[in-house]
C-alpha cells in the first residue's frame, strides 16, 4: 500500500466513525422509531383512510406529478417569496432605525413586541375585511407573520455595533447614511440572517393558515380540501413538502452563514 493511501484511508475511517457516533445515526433511528410507532398505532386503532407512513410513501409519486398539487405549491411559494421580500426590506429599515435611534426605539418598542407576540390567526379576520378573501389578504398575513422577527433581530444587531467603529466613522466625517450602510448594516447582518430564518418559517405558517381561513388557492387549501374529502395520504404529502421547505431553507441559511461569514459562531456544530 502506498504512503499516500494510508492517510486517505485513515481520513475515511475517521469520517465513518464521526457519522456513526455523531448525530446522523440517532436522528435516523429516532425517525424510524416514530414512523414505526405511527404505522402500528394507525393500523391497530384508526380507520382505513387515515394516513400511514406506507400509504403516504406510495402516494408521493402520484401527488408530485398532479397539476393541481404543482399549481398549489407554486402559488403558495410565490406568495411566501413576495411577502418575505417586502418584510425583509421594511423590517430591515425599521430595525436599523430602532437600533440606532433611542427616540424611535422608545416609540415603537412596545408596539413591535406586542405585535410580535400576537398570534397571526387573530389578525386574519381583520385582513379578510380589509383586503377581502383574496391573495392580498394572504400577502398581508405573510408580511405580518414575518416582519417582526426581522425588526427585533436587526434592532439588536444595530445596537451591538462596537462604539469604536462609530467613533472612527465620525472622526472621518462620514455621513449618517454611510455609517448606516457601511458599518451598522454589515455588523447587523448575522442578526438579520437569524431573524430571516425565523421569519421564513413564520411566513410559511402564515401562508398556510391564511389559505385555511380564506379558502384561497394554494398548498394550504390543497391540504385542507384533501383532508376533508378523506384523502389523508395526499394531504400529508403536502404537509411533508412544507416541512421539507422549512428544513431546506434552514440548512441553506446556515450554509450561507458558514461560507460567507466564517467568523460568526465558529464553534457551532451542525
Amino acid at each position: 500500500m502506498s504512503e499516500t493511501a494510508i492517510p486517505a484511508l485513515a481520513s475515511t475511517a475517521r469520517t465513518t466513525r464521526t457519522i456513526a457516533h455523531g448525530t446522523l445515526v440517532p436522528r435516523l433511528l429516532a425517525g424510524l422509531t416514530i414512523a414505526l410507532a405511527w404505522e402500528i398505532v394507525v393500523r391497530a386503532f384508526a380507520p382505513a383512510y387515515v394516513a400511514k407512513p406506507t400509504t403516504v410513501l406510495t402516494a408521493i409519486p402520484r401527488v408530485v406529478v398532479d397539476p393541481a398539487f404543482l399549481d398549489a405549491t407554486a402559488i403558495t411559494l410565490t406568495a411566501v417569496a413576495e411577502g418575505l421580500a417586502a418584510a425583509l426590506v421594511a423590517g430591515t429599515a425599521i430595525g436599523l432605525m430602532m437600533g440606532r435611534s433611542l427616540v424611535i426605539e422608545r416609540i415603537l418598542r412596545h408596539y413591535i413586541n406586542g405585535f410580535y407576540a400576537m398570534p397571526m390567526i387573530i389578525v386574519l379576520p381583520l385582513f379578510s375585511l380589509w383586503f377581502g378573501y383574496s391573495g392580498a389578504a394572504r400577502i398581508a398575513t405573510i408580511i405580518f407573520a414575518a416582519i417582526f422577527s426581522i425588526i427585533v433581530n436587526v434592532a439588536d444587531g444595530a445596537r451591538s455595533v462596537p462604539r469604536e467603529y462609530l467613533e472612527v466613522a465620525r472622526s472621518f466625517r462620514s455621513t449618517p447614511m454611510r455609517v448606516m450602510t457601511d458599518i451598522v448594516l454589515p455588523a447587523a447582518t448575522p442578526y438579520l440572517l437569524a431573524g430571516f430564518r425565523l421569519a421564513a418559517g413564520r411566513a410559511l405558517i402564515g401562508a398556510v393558515v391564511s389559505e385555511f381561513f380564506l379558502s384561497v388557492g394554494g398548498l394550504g387549501y390543497f391540504i385542507l380540501y384533501n383532508s376533508r374529502s378523506y384523502h389523508h395520504n395526499e394531504a400529508f404529502v403536502g404537509v411533508l413538502l412544507l416541512a421539507a421547505f422549512g428544513v431546506g431553507f434552514e440548512v441553506l441559511v446556515q450554509e450561507a452563514t458558514r461560507r460567507f461569514m466564517p467568523w460568526y459562531r465558529r464553534d457551532e456544530k451542525s
